[in-house]
């Protein structure tokens, strides 16, 4: 579990490639800066994990570009002590950011071996969030509302279900598309059902699926 100086110079290279690409709020860049990617990562990637590149993992997912989950992060516009339901654990690498900035983290993955790798990799880590093997289209309603929800997968449409979890002034983000690129989607709740919804760039996400494995 060794983070270096060398890791910690390449991160800060990767966090300033970052900005120039157009990511301003200082508490992701913060959080990028902090996370240790290449413990997220199979052994034969780590050698390129501060490359701003997606790479994949187990279970034929992907860990996220790093601009992508600094995108993604600062269009949820998190706050410390905000409650994020995150669907898609991966890695465990978009959840650790989330943490970093202050958040309590409800995270759902439908991978049996990614959700115990995740957990394993995170609590070694000392990350404290909350770990759920189960459905991200079901969402958590017992543990909601939340003020933020954070979808990592591309969907074909919004899930209804996690827009009644979210609080009233919450907001989702979700790449939402069945094509081979996705609109990155940003959705603000102003009241019980009203809802504004704005699109932000297309991104390229590994699809959303129900059920688990």
């Amino acid at each position: 579990m060794e983070d270096s100086y060398q890791h910690k110079g390449l991160r800060k290279k990767l966090t300033e490639e970052i900005r120039r690409k157009g990511i301003s709020d200082e508490n992701v860049l913060a959080a990028i800066n902090k996370v240790p990617r290449h413990l997220f990562m199979d052994s034969g990637f780590i050698k390129f994990a501060y490359r701003d590149q997606a790479f994949p993992i187990a279970a034929g997912q992907t860990i996220s570009q790093p601009y992508t989950v600094a995108f993604q992060t600062q269009l949820l516009d998190v706050k410390p002590m905000h409650k994020v339901l995150e669907i898609g654990t991966g890695s465990g690498y978009q959840a650790a950011v989330l943490v970093e900035m202050g958040a309590k983290v409800y995270t759902i993955e439908r991978q049996k071996d990614l959700y115990l790798m995740s957990q394993s990799l995170l609590g070694a880590l000392h990350y404290r969030l909350h770990f759920f093997y189960g459905d991200g289209y079901l969402g958590l309603p017992t543990y909601g509302p939340f003020d933020r929800i954070l979808i990592t997968a591309a969907a074909p449409e919004i899930p209804e279900k996690l827009l009644d979890q979210l609080k009233p002034n919450g907001k989702l983000v979700i790449p939402l598309g069945e094509s081979d690129s996705q609109v990155m989607t940003l959705i603000e709740k102003l009241g019980e059902n009203e809802y504004k919804r704005s699109h932000h760039g297309l991104f390229v996400f590994v699809p959303m699926l129900g059920g688990k494995q």
